[in-house]
């Protein structure tokens, strides 16, 4: 009998990766890698506002407009191709050991500079004049003057009582800390700064979810979409509610192995965030609270963990009522106020929600815009298809799952409002449920999009595996992925950051330009008119504000 035995065919020893002190040192301080990405974001998102602040252009004249967008293109573009030469760089040298830390915060600078890009078309906007989008007029108005009774202690009118408290509070603060007190000069640097802020802090919301590449193209990418500078306090509340309430959900579905420490602590950080956006814009509440009750029905641990899930959502909810119960009283108490803003969208057929024309729509002839399909369009269909797909590809995913219930609980909602129009002469603000209904959808087309490519790598891979020949040819690497699609974003951002930023430049027409154009020719407290008020003239300050705009403690 041959005992022999054959030795297994020699094979190159497989490379194990140094793991250098450095490497361990991050690994051990991760937060510190979490509070850089942050940094960075908020640094980056600035950048573009601070260069071009100085800039030496009339945003009047059309081509003093079209040379702002240009020159904030160009410096856009030229951060944009450092921080790809950067993550290129780091691929290749000391063995790619700095790769992942290079990656994770150039996708936060990208993050920052997309929105700072739109935060610096206001500033190119607003060259020349103290005012904010909108001057004295409409919501800024509003908002300066219940700051201003803010700042003197007095009684806001009714509908001030009923609105979120945080944003004049803080104007109020800004404004005695850098304004001598002018609490609509001060507005005017918190819609830039806002505005600018944006992209970090839905970037970071979506970091709870995602790797830094995807948060940019899940989350970042459709947040730019609605991103506005008038009031950039009431869309950024959206973009980061969402996300956060996801994970949230998303620990509620697996408290059964979080000790009862831990949940304290999810409880108190869930409860005050939620809290704090409550107090800056409660809108997305009401839009949001039939999906929120339809998702903690589904992922609730009715039969894992039902006293710890109990625990959870009722200390969730007690903190939250801590931070903002006293807002919500108030808010229950005007409940009855009737919205009868009728803007342009309340006239619209309701199924149509991915175009909001706002209460200045500018030339408008045949809206909605016939579509290709028994008149949808190919934008409706595509992101349908990709709620459909996302629904398939990850159907017991509680992220697939709670955004899906935000979009049936906004298009409830949206169609529940309308439909009392008629019977109760009011709005209800009904409209702006497009903007829910165009983030949920486009989140949930890039979820689709998300989770088929990474069905198809793990195929991919079985199939690989069977080959032992070594025919079977490997997908591209992720780095090179990571590069192709940081270009791509690059491109997107800048081209629909140019676009919302146009969209404010200031002109004397029925649209958003208007409202900068208003800013630039209205007569500064001080008597003189801005530097770039059409031929020098401009409207006189009504005496009233003169005078609360003034007004000392």
């Amino acid at each position: 009998m041959n005992t022999a035995v054959t030795a297994p065919p020699y094979s190159e020893p497989r490379s194990v990766a140094r793991v250098t002190p450095w490497q361990g040192w991050w690994e051990r301080k991760r937060w510190l890698l979490i509070t850089a990405e942050a940094f960075v974001a908020f640094v980056s998102c600035l950048i573009l506002p601070f260069l071009v602040r100085g800039l030496n252009v009339n945003p009047v004249k059309r081509t003093g407009a079209v040379s702002g967008l240009a020159a904030l293109q160009f410096r856009f573009t030229a951060l944009g191709i450092l921080l790809i030469v950067a993550i290129i760089v780091s691929q290749r040298v000391a063995s790619g050991r700095y790769y992942k830390v290079v990656t994770r915060l150039s996708a936060a600078s990208v993050a920052g500079l997309a929105s700072g890009f739109v935060a610096g078309g206001t500033v190119i906007a607003l060259l020349g004049t103290p005012w904010p989008i909108s001057g004295t007029y409409g919501d800024a108005g509003s908002l300066a003057t219940w700051a201003h009774s803010m700042q003197h202690g007095l009684p806001v009118n009714k509908a001030g009582s009923v609105y979120p408290p945080l944003p004049p509070r803080t104007i109020a603060l800004w404004a005695d800390l850098f304004h001598d007190g002018n609490t609509l000069y001060a507005f005017k640097d918190l819609q830039i700064i806002g505005g600018a802020a944006t992209g970090p802090l839905t970037y970071l919301a979506w970091r709870l979810h995602l790797s830094p590449v995807w948060a940019l193209a899940v989350g970042v990418l459709p947040a730019l979409s609605l991103m506005d500078t008038f009031k950039p306090y009431g869309q950024t509340t959206l973009l980061i509610l969402l996300p956060i309430l996801a994970k949230c959900l998303q620990w509620l579905h697996r408290i059964g192995d979080a000790s009862y420490r831990q949940i304290l602590i999810l409880s108190a950080a869930f409860g005050v965030t939620f809290g704090l956006i409550f107090l800056t814009y409660s809108g997305w509440f009401v839009f949001s609270a039939l999906g929120t009750v339809a998702a903690v029905g589904i992922l609730f641990p009715w039969r894992t963990a039902l006293r710890k899930g109990l625990i959870f959502v009722g200390a969730t909810g007690a903190i939250f009522l801590a931070v903002c119960g006293f807002y919500l009283v108030d808010l229950l108490r005007g409940a009855g106020t009737k919205d009868q803003a009728y803007g342009f969208d309340a006239y619209v057929d309701p199924a149509f929600f991915q175009l909001w024309r706002t209460d200045m729509p500018g030339p408008v002839t045949l809206w909605p815009p016939p579509g290709e399909l028994g008149g949808v369009g190919v934008w409706t269909i595509l992101v349908f298809l990709g709620l459909g797909l996302a629904l398939w590809l990850g159907f017991r995913k509680p992220i697939v799952i709670t955004f899906v219930c935000f979009f049936g609980s906004a298009w409830l909602m949206r169609m529940w409002f309308a439909s009392k129009m008629f019977v109760t002469e009011s709005v209800q603000l009904w409209p702006r449920t497009g903007n829910q209904l165009v983030y949920t959808s486009f989140v949930l087309t890039a979820l689709a999009i998300y989770l088929f490519q990474a069905r198809i790598r793990t195929l991919w891979s079985d199939v690989s595996a069977r080959f032992t020949d070594g025919t079977a040819r490997a997908l591209p690497g992720s780095k090179s992925a990571v590069i192709g699609a940081m270009v791509t974003l690059m491109l997107l951002f800048g081209t629909m950051a140019s676009s919302i930023s146009d969209r404010y430049m200031p002109s004397d027409e029925n649209t958003y330009r208007k409202l900068t154009y208003i800013s630039q020719t209205l007569e500064k407290v001080n008597g003189k008119c801005p530097k770039y008020a059409p031929k020098g003239k401009c409207v006189s300050l009504d005496p009233q504000w003169r005078k609360m705009l003034t007004d000392k403690k």
